[in-house]
């Protein structure tokens, strides 16, 4: 049987990246974190293979990345390089795969935020643009 990517959130947040493989009853689990590159493998309770390879957007603190399994799922917490700087995206390449969505019930545009993991003295690229990227406030 052919293996097959499994389903996978990501979502940014200063500190780290966090990559969720959306697998069932997992077994077998395999996450191997370098500096550039995630690869990740399991089976499912069927017997089904996943398998899912993601270069990364920038480099991640290997040794201080670890992963998490739940009954529903397999959670990466990468520690990035850089602190505090936005990723844009997840992969290398500006390309996005069918089986990768961002995870918008946990993503926050904290590059605006004042609290918590804020800012910390840096400078938006967009300063003095307003909060272009906020969603519009509701009406009604």
């Amino acid at each position: 049987m052919a293996r097959q990517p499994a389903k996978t959130l990501w979502y940014d947040r200063p500190r780290y990246v966090y990559l969720e493989f959306c697998v069932e009853d997992s077994t077998d689990v395999k996450v191997v974190i370098e500096d550039h590159r995630l690869v990740f493998s399991c089976k499912n309770a069927d017997g089904v293979e996943f398998y899912n390879e993601i270069n990364l957007y920038a480099r991640v603190n290997s040794k201080d990345s670890r992963e998490k399994r739940s009954d529903r799922s397999i959670t990466c917490f990468m520690r990035k390089w850089k602190e505090k700087v936005a990723w844009p995206r997840i992969t290398k390449e500006n390309i996005k795969p069918a089986w990768l969505s961002v995870d918008f019930d946990n993503w926050r545009d904290w590059e605006g935020d004042e609290e918590g993991e804020g800012h910390g003295g840096t400078v938006r690229r967009d300063a003095g643009e307003g909060d272009r990227k906020r969603p519009p406030a509701s009406h009604g």
